[in-house]
């Protein structure tokens, strides 16, 4: 078993408070001592630790950053007991934006109907979404926040259409666009921008405090 010196035990004991991934400067400019080096090695140090642990912790590198988190296997056994922070209308517009991103919130409307343009905005408020005005619409793609939200290795489009097929059990069945008659007649684009559907400037949104476990 790998030995672990002071400086990756302190490094060790932030990624179990924090709660979220931390990239390396943020360890730093937490600790007193240890420089960005320092951090690094004691980072290599856990995580070659952990793989050798039988446990159900891991040290992962998401993105930029590190969390310590439950290992895949584990997952499901800890579910029942796992805050949500995300309400199931939320969670799959939100999966359809990441599934087929780059998508237009136009498109996102007669794939999800009306109820899109709210979720839209709470998704934007959260961070979890980027929008870039494109024509009278918008265009969206998740953020590296969305990757780090959800422990995602890569923010790339391809890379978490492939998590969402292998790990969640997505199909493009299951994110494919509602019939023609399920969406409202009356469904219109509104101009860009952060106002709702219904025309009501929407409230901010605060970010989630922590992520949940993959």
């Amino acid at each position: 078993m790998v030995s672990l010196d002071e400086a990756a035990l302190k490094v060790e004991a932030l990624l179990f408070a924090s709660g979220r991934p931390l990239s390396v400067k943020e360890i730093t400019e937490a600790l007193t001592g240890p420089d960005f080096h320092e951090v690094q090695e004691a980072l290599h140090t856990l995580e070659k630790s952990y793989d050798a642990r039988h446990t159900a912790l891991e040290v992962r590198h998401v993105g930029e950053k590190y969390a310590l988190q439950l290992r895949e296997a584990y997952v499901p056994s800890a579910r029942s007991v796992m805050p949500t922070e995300l309400a199931a209308r939320t969670l799959k517009a939100l999966t359809l934006i990441a599934y087929h991103q780059p998508i237009l919130q136009s498109k996102l409307v007669r794939m999800f109907g009306d109820p899109a343009y709210e979720e839209v905005g709470r998704l934007r408020g959260l961070g979890l979404i980027h929008a870039a005005t494109k024509g009278s619409t918008l265009e969206l793609s998740t953020t590296r926040q969305f990757a780090e939200y959800f422990g995602i290795a890569s923010g790339k489009p391809e890379e978490i259409r492939l998590y969402l097929e292998r790990k969640l059990g997505v199909t493009s069945a299951s994110v494919a666009p509602l019939p023609a008659e399920a969406i409202p007649a009356d469904s219109i684009e509104p101009t860009p921008g952060t106002e709702a559907h219904d025309g009501t400037a929407e409230a901010p949104m605060e970010a989630p405090a922590a992520p949940p476990l993959p």
